[in-house]
């Protein structure tokens, strides 16, 4: 019902902004009740230390 009502008072963008924000908590909210903490999800930003080490790339200094 949200969606449809973002959809015909705000038009396609709204509808979109809607849909994925909705989506996000969706997921979110599903993570919690997991089990899951907010600090995860705020660790989970912090991409480099899953990469692992970085190699710099040959010929550049």
């Amino acid at each position: 019902m949200t969606l449809g009502c973002a959809g015909w008072f705000g038009g396609f963008g709204a509808f979109l902004l809607v849909a994925a924000l909705g989506g996000l908590g969706y997921a979110v909210g599903g993570f919690l009740e997991r089990g899951g903490d907010l600090r995860d999800l705020r660790d989970l930003r912090d991409l480099r230390d899953l990469r692992g080490p970085q190699v710099p790339a040959r010929g550049r200094r």
